[in-house]
């Protein structure tokens, strides 16, 4: 049994831990007041412990919630100091996908302004006591996949950037060269809101810049395919694909174990 244990770690990630309750975090970009949510390992928050890796997960179109919360606790258990950032702000929440499509594009059509926002997230990241501000890696989904990657171009010192079905353009893509750490994109291959020259000029965008990248792509899985509750149906472009779930997760947590060592 212990055999078969230590198998399961090697191809799975570290063994899980025990973490500390989740806590909601205040912080502030600008003059907006934002509210995130902060998971460590246990025995970990608020003290000056050896020094733990990090990752910042980053919401979809609707803000954050749960979803993204329960990945923070489930990093946590995995040894991981865990943000899950709020770049709408507090309160701030859509109601329906309108209102998600209309918080999102007004966010994408002002790259500074979303920049300013997960910068925020990283500094108050970086600043935790308990964690290595050499291994931060930052990762999101969808809308939040399209944020991580600014957080990278923007030039912070980042282990590593992780995109979960996210946006992939930019309106600036010679700052790629500002990117610290290798790039991680996993892909619906049958996305329809990221098309096929969006990703043909992504995949440029890095080789231009000279940045190790690696791209996956999933067969059959569309937009949002980690999600459950974006349903099954292929047809309105975002459904959940178990198959695709489970293969990117792993994928991410052989990322995390080549950039921090975790």
């Amino acid at each position: 049994m212990l055999h078969l244990m230590t198998l399961f770690i090697v191809f799975f990630g570290t063994a899980a831990q025990a973490a500390d309750p989740g806590k909601v975090v205040p912080y502030k970009a600008a003059a907006a007041t934002l509210e995130g949510y902060l998971s460590s390992p246990s025995g970990t928050a608020d003290k000056k412990v050896t020094k733990k890796p990090a990752v910042i997960i980053v919401h979809d179109w609707m803000g954050l919630g749960d979803f993204q919360k329960q990945k923070a606790d489930e990093l946590a258990k995995q040894g991981f100091v865990a943000f899950a950032v709020d770049i709408y702000g507090k309160d701030v929440r859509p109601k329906d996908a309108k209102e998600a499509g209309e918080m999102a594009t007004k966010f994408k059509d002002n790259r500074p302004l979303l920049r300013e926002r997960i910068n925020a997230a990283y500094d108050v990241v970086k600043n935790q006591p308990n964690v290595d501000p050499t291994k931060i890696v930052v990762m999101g989904y969808c809308f939040g996949g399209t944020t991580a990657l600014e957080l990278a171009r923007s030039g912070v010192p980042l282990a590593g950037t992780v995109s979960f079905h996210g946006g992939l353009n930019t309106p600036t893509p010679l700052d790629a060269k500002n990117i610290k750490g290798p790039v991680l994109a996993l892909h619906g291959a049958d996305d329809p809101w990221v098309p096929a020259a969006e990703v043909v000029a992504f995949k440029k965008e890095m080789s231009d810049a000279k940045i190790p990248m690696t791209f996956v792509a999933y067969p059959g899985a569309v937009h949002a395919f980690t999600n459950p509750a974006a349903g099954n149906d292929n047809s309105k472009g975002a459904a959940y694909n178990a198959d695709a779930d489970k293969k990117s997760w792993v994928e991410f947590m052989k990322f995390l174990k080549k950039t921090t060592g975790v």
